[in-house]
Protein backbone atom coordinates (compact mmCIF):
# COMPACT_ATOMS: atom_id res chain seq x y z
CA UNK A 1 0.00 0.00 0.00
CA UNK A 2 1.53 3.31 -0.71
CA UNK A 3 0.52 6.86 -2.07
CA UNK A 4 1.69 8.50 -4.55
CA UNK A 5 1.43 12.38 -3.19
CA UNK A 6 0.57 14.63 -0.03
CA UNK A 7 -2.78 14.40 0.80
CA UNK A 8 -4.52 17.02 3.36
CA UNK A 9 -3.63 20.55 4.16
CA UNK A 10 -1.94 22.28 0.99
CA UNK A 11 -1.40 18.42 -0.39
CA UNK A 12 -1.70 17.47 -4.28
CA UNK A 13 -5.07 15.30 -2.84
CA UNK A 14 -4.87 12.97 -5.89
CA UNK A 15 -8.49 11.57 -5.92
CA UNK A 16 -6.73 7.54 -5.03
CA UNK A 17 -4.42 8.67 -2.56
CA UNK A 18 -7.33 10.59 -0.43
CA UNK A 19 -9.06 7.35 -0.57
CA UNK A 20 -6.21 5.50 1.08
CA UNK A 21 -5.38 7.93 3.46
CA UNK A 22 -9.41 8.21 4.50
CA UNK A 23 -9.51 4.08 5.27
CA UNK A 24 -6.16 4.26 6.98
CA UNK A 25 -7.70 7.21 8.93
CA UNK A 26 -11.12 4.91 9.35
CA UNK A 27 -9.23 2.34 10.77
CA UNK A 28 -7.83 4.53 13.71
CA UNK A 29 -11.21 6.05 14.21
CA UNK A 30 -12.81 2.77 14.76
CA UNK A 31 -10.32 2.71 17.56
CA UNK A 32 -11.89 5.19 19.26
CA UNK A 33 -15.27 4.85 18.19
CA UNK A 34 -15.68 7.95 17.09
CA UNK A 35 -17.62 9.05 13.93
CA UNK A 36 -15.86 8.38 10.56
CA UNK A 37 -14.42 10.03 7.69
CA UNK A 38 -16.55 9.65 4.48
CA UNK A 39 -14.43 7.97 1.93
CA UNK A 40 -15.12 9.30 -0.99
CA UNK A 41 -11.72 10.96 -2.46
CA UNK A 42 -12.33 14.50 -1.44
CA UNK A 43 -10.29 15.70 0.90
CA UNK A 44 -12.19 18.28 2.95
CA UNK A 45 -12.26 19.75 6.29
CA UNK A 46 -13.13 16.75 8.14
CA UNK A 47 -10.64 14.50 6.62
CA UNK A 48 -7.65 17.32 7.74
CA UNK A 49 -8.69 17.80 10.88
CA UNK A 50 -8.86 13.90 11.30
CA UNK A 51 -5.18 14.12 10.60
CA UNK A 52 -4.28 16.92 13.13
CA UNK A 53 -6.08 14.80 15.78
CA UNK A 54 -3.76 11.93 14.36
CA UNK A 55 -0.35 13.67 14.69
CA UNK A 56 -1.35 15.31 18.04
CA UNK A 57 -3.12 12.13 19.42
CA UNK A 58 -0.55 9.10 18.10
CA UNK A 59 2.35 11.17 16.95
CA UNK A 60 2.78 14.04 19.81
CA UNK A 61 2.57 16.58 17.79
CA UNK A 62 2.16 20.12 19.29
CA UNK A 63 1.72 21.80 16.13
CA UNK A 64 0.54 19.15 13.42
CA UNK A 65 0.24 20.12 9.84
CA UNK A 66 -2.64 18.15 8.61
CA UNK A 67 -0.79 16.56 5.74
CA UNK A 68 0.40 13.44 4.77
CA UNK A 69 3.35 12.86 2.60
CA UNK A 70 4.78 9.73 1.02
CA UNK A 71 7.04 7.87 3.80
CA UNK A 72 6.60 10.45 5.75
CA UNK A 73 6.20 9.80 9.83
CA UNK A 74 2.50 10.16 9.80
CA UNK A 75 2.18 7.59 6.57
CA UNK A 76 4.24 5.62 8.92
CA UNK A 77 2.53 5.30 11.82
CA UNK A 78 -0.93 5.04 9.39
CA UNK A 79 0.28 2.15 7.79
CA UNK A 80 1.92 0.52 10.25
CA UNK A 81 -1.23 0.74 12.49
CA UNK A 82 1.06 2.55 15.70
CA UNK A 83 -1.97 3.75 17.03
CA UNK A 84 -0.91 3.91 20.46
CA UNK A 85 -0.50 7.36 21.86
CA UNK A 86 2.65 9.14 22.25
CA UNK A 87 3.85 9.64 25.57
CA UNK A 88 3.68 13.46 26.87
CA UNK A 89 7.33 15.00 27.49
CA UNK A 90 8.90 14.65 30.83
CA UNK A 91 8.54 17.92 32.58
CA UNK A 92 9.12 19.04 35.91
CA UNK A 93 5.52 20.72 37.13
CA UNK A 94 5.96 23.93 39.42
CA UNK A 95 3.70 24.93 42.16
CA UNK A 96 0.20 26.12 40.48
CA UNK A 97 -0.50 29.88 41.21
CA UNK A 98 -2.87 31.03 43.94
CA UNK A 99 -6.49 30.70 43.03
CA UNK A 100 -5.26 28.92 39.49
CA UNK A 101 -6.86 25.36 40.50
CA UNK A 102 -10.02 25.63 38.62
CA UNK A 103 -7.65 26.65 34.59
CA UNK A 104 -8.43 23.79 32.29
CA UNK A 105 -6.32 21.91 31.17
CA UNK A 106 -4.64 17.97 32.41
CA UNK A 107 -4.64 18.62 35.70
CA UNK A 108 -8.48 20.11 35.72
CA UNK A 109 -9.56 17.19 33.53
CA UNK A 110 -8.05 14.16 35.89
CA UNK A 111 -9.46 16.15 39.47
CA UNK A 112 -12.95 16.46 37.42
CA UNK A 113 -14.12 14.89 34.48
CA UNK A 114 -15.13 10.98 35.88
CA UNK A 115 -17.93 13.71 37.96
CA UNK A 116 -19.64 13.91 34.41
CA UNK A 117 -19.65 9.96 33.28
CA UNK A 118 -21.50 9.25 29.99
CA UNK A 119 -23.02 5.91 30.18
CA UNK A 120 -23.84 2.93 27.62
CA UNK A 121 -26.52 0.91 29.81
CA UNK A 122 -29.71 1.05 27.50
CA UNK A 123 -31.65 1.45 30.43
CA UNK A 124 -30.30 5.09 30.90
CA UNK A 125 -32.18 5.67 27.46
CA UNK A 126 -35.85 8.23 27.56
CA UNK A 127 -38.04 5.27 27.96
CA UNK A 128 -39.70 5.41 24.95
CA UNK A 129 -36.54 4.64 22.87
CA UNK A 130 -35.12 2.53 25.58
CA UNK A 131 -37.74 -0.49 25.02
CA UNK A 132 -37.52 -0.05 20.96
CA UNK A 133 -33.82 -0.46 21.49
CA UNK A 134 -34.44 -3.34 23.55
CA UNK A 135 -36.78 -5.52 21.90
CA UNK A 136 -34.42 -4.80 18.96
CA UNK A 137 -30.93 -5.67 20.61
CA UNK A 138 -33.00 -9.00 21.91
CA UNK A 139 -33.81 -9.87 18.56
CA UNK A 140 -30.62 -9.40 17.31
CA UNK A 141 -28.95 -11.64 19.95
CA UNK A 142 -31.93 -14.39 19.45
CA UNK A 143 -30.83 -14.46 15.44
CA UNK A 144 -27.06 -14.92 16.90
CA UNK A 145 -25.45 -11.27 16.55
CA UNK A 146 -23.05 -9.90 18.67
CA UNK A 147 -23.78 -6.22 19.75
CA UNK A 148 -21.70 -4.48 21.68
CA UNK A 149 -22.90 -1.16 23.57
CA UNK A 150 -20.18 1.84 23.49
CA UNK A 151 -22.63 4.59 24.56
CA UNK A 152 -26.32 5.70 24.89
CA UNK A 153 -27.11 8.24 27.29
CA UNK A 154 -24.22 11.46 27.12
CA UNK A 155 -23.69 14.02 30.39
CA UNK A 156 -24.74 17.04 29.40
CA UNK A 157 -21.95 19.10 31.34
CA UNK A 158 -19.82 16.83 29.71
CA UNK A 159 -20.60 17.17 26.27
CA UNK A 160 -20.64 20.96 26.81
CA UNK A 161 -16.77 20.60 28.25
CA UNK A 162 -16.03 19.03 25.15
CA UNK A 163 -17.59 21.18 22.74
CA UNK A 164 -15.74 24.22 24.52
CA UNK A 165 -12.32 22.81 24.87
CA UNK A 166 -12.22 22.08 21.19
CA UNK A 167 -13.65 25.82 20.35
CA UNK A 168 -10.93 27.25 22.20
CA UNK A 169 -8.42 25.18 21.27
CA UNK A 170 -9.63 25.76 17.56
CA UNK A 171 -9.39 29.24 18.66
CA UNK A 172 -13.37 29.26 17.77
CA UNK A 173 -14.31 31.11 20.74
CA UNK A 174 -12.66 33.65 23.38
CA UNK A 175 -12.01 31.58 26.34
CA UNK A 176 -13.66 34.88 28.12
CA UNK A 177 -16.60 34.31 25.88
CA UNK A 178 -17.26 30.78 27.37
CA UNK A 179 -20.33 30.51 28.57
CA UNK A 180 -20.47 29.15 32.53
CA UNK A 181 -21.36 25.55 32.96
CA UNK A 182 -23.79 25.12 35.53
CA UNK A 183 -22.24 22.98 38.36
CA UNK A 184 -19.08 22.83 36.98
CA UNK A 185 -15.88 24.97 38.07
CA UNK A 186 -13.48 25.41 35.38
CA UNK A 187 -11.73 28.63 34.39
CA UNK A 188 -11.08 29.00 30.54
CA UNK A 189 -8.94 32.09 30.48
CA UNK A 190 -5.75 31.64 31.52
CA UNK A 191 -5.03 35.14 31.86
CA UNK A 192 -2.94 34.47 28.01
CA UNK A 193 -4.47 33.14 25.19
CA UNK A 194 -1.39 30.49 24.12
CA UNK A 195 -2.05 29.37 27.50
CA UNK A 196 -5.81 29.21 27.72
CA UNK A 197 -5.24 27.54 24.49
CA UNK A 198 -3.08 25.02 25.28
CA UNK A 199 -5.19 23.98 28.70
CA UNK A 200 -7.82 23.75 26.17
CA UNK A 201 -5.92 21.25 23.55
CA UNK A 202 -5.38 18.88 26.78
CA UNK A 203 -8.25 18.00 27.29
CA UNK A 204 -9.12 18.09 24.00
CA UNK A 205 -6.48 14.76 23.76
CA UNK A 206 -8.00 13.77 27.06
CA UNK A 207 -11.05 13.33 25.62
CA UNK A 208 -10.21 11.78 22.51
CA UNK A 209 -11.90 14.52 20.79
CA UNK A 210 -11.22 13.60 16.95
CA UNK A 211 -14.35 15.84 15.32
CA UNK A 212 -15.95 19.00 17.37
CA UNK A 213 -18.43 17.93 19.34
CA UNK A 214 -22.26 18.77 18.96
CA UNK A 215 -24.23 20.94 21.82
CA UNK A 216 -27.33 19.10 20.32
CA UNK A 217 -26.83 15.55 20.26
CA UNK A 218 -29.56 13.04 20.45
CA UNK A 219 -26.88 11.22 23.10
CA UNK A 220 -27.61 13.73 25.54
CA UNK A 221 -31.44 13.79 25.14
CA UNK A 222 -31.20 9.68 25.56
CA UNK A 223 -32.23 9.20 22.06
CA UNK A 224 -29.09 7.25 20.49
CA UNK A 225 -27.24 4.27 20.94
CA UNK A 226 -23.88 3.56 19.24
CA UNK A 227 -23.71 -0.27 18.75
CA UNK A 228 -21.52 -2.30 16.85
CA UNK A 229 -23.30 -5.36 15.32
CA UNK A 230 -21.35 -8.21 14.23
CA UNK A 231 -22.38 -12.01 12.98
CA UNK A 232 -21.46 -14.74 11.02
CA UNK A 233 -23.09 -16.13 7.82
CA UNK A 234 -26.40 -15.55 7.43
CA UNK A 235 -28.93 -15.18 10.55
CA UNK A 236 -32.41 -15.21 10.80
CA UNK A 237 -33.51 -11.69 12.74
CA UNK A 238 -37.02 -10.91 13.78
CA UNK A 239 -38.91 -7.30 12.43
CA UNK A 240 -41.15 -5.71 14.86
CA UNK A 241 -44.23 -8.11 13.67
CA UNK A 242 -42.18 -11.51 14.49
CA UNK A 243 -41.62 -12.01 10.82
CA UNK A 244 -37.89 -13.61 10.64
CA UNK A 245 -35.69 -11.41 7.83
CA UNK A 246 -32.47 -12.90 6.33
CA UNK A 247 -29.56 -10.90 7.14
CA UNK A 248 -26.14 -12.00 5.01
CA UNK A 249 -23.00 -9.75 3.88
CA UNK A 250 -21.83 -7.71 4.87
CA UNK A 251 -21.76 -8.87 8.42
CA UNK A 252 -21.12 -5.77 9.99
CA UNK A 253 -24.35 -3.37 11.23
CA UNK A 254 -22.79 -0.20 10.31
CA UNK A 255 -23.13 -1.16 6.50
CA UNK A 256 -26.20 -3.57 6.06
CA UNK A 257 -28.75 -2.22 4.60
CA UNK A 258 -31.14 -5.54 4.86
CA UNK A 259 -30.72 -4.76 8.90
CA UNK A 260 -31.45 -1.54 8.40
CA UNK A 261 -34.13 -2.03 7.46
CA UNK A 262 -35.21 -4.51 10.50
CA UNK A 263 -34.14 -1.86 13.16
CA UNK A 264 -36.82 0.58 11.55
CA UNK A 265 -39.34 -1.31 11.93
CA UNK A 266 -38.12 -1.18 15.70
CA UNK A 267 -37.84 2.44 15.62
CA UNK A 268 -34.21 1.82 15.87
CA UNK A 269 -33.04 3.75 12.83
CA UNK A 270 -29.53 4.15 11.47
CA UNK A 271 -27.33 6.91 10.55
CA UNK A 272 -25.46 5.61 7.78
CA UNK A 273 -22.56 8.15 8.12
CA UNK A 274 -21.75 7.70 11.52
CA UNK A 275 -20.50 3.80 11.86
CA UNK A 276 -22.05 2.80 15.12
CA UNK A 277 -25.05 5.62 15.85
CA UNK A 278 -28.70 4.59 15.73
CA UNK A 279 -31.34 6.96 16.53
CA UNK A 280 -34.95 7.38 16.89
CA UNK A 281 -34.89 9.62 13.70
CA UNK A 282 -32.00 8.70 11.84
CA UNK A 283 -29.93 11.85 13.35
Amino acid sequence: MAIGASVGRNGINELADVLVVQHLLNDWLATLRQPLVPTKGICGPMTIETIEAFQARVLGNTAPDGRIDPDGRTWNALTARNFTPAPAPASTPSPAPAGTSGLSGTAWWRANQARFPNSAAVADLVPAFRDKVAAFVTALKDAGAKVEVSATRRNRTRAQLMHFCWRVAKGDIAPRDVPAIAGCDIQWDHGDLAKSKQGAQEMVGLFGIVHRPSLTSLHIEGRAIDMTITWTGTIQVKDKTGRPRAVAAPRSGDANRDLHAIGATYGVIKLVSDAPHWSDNGH
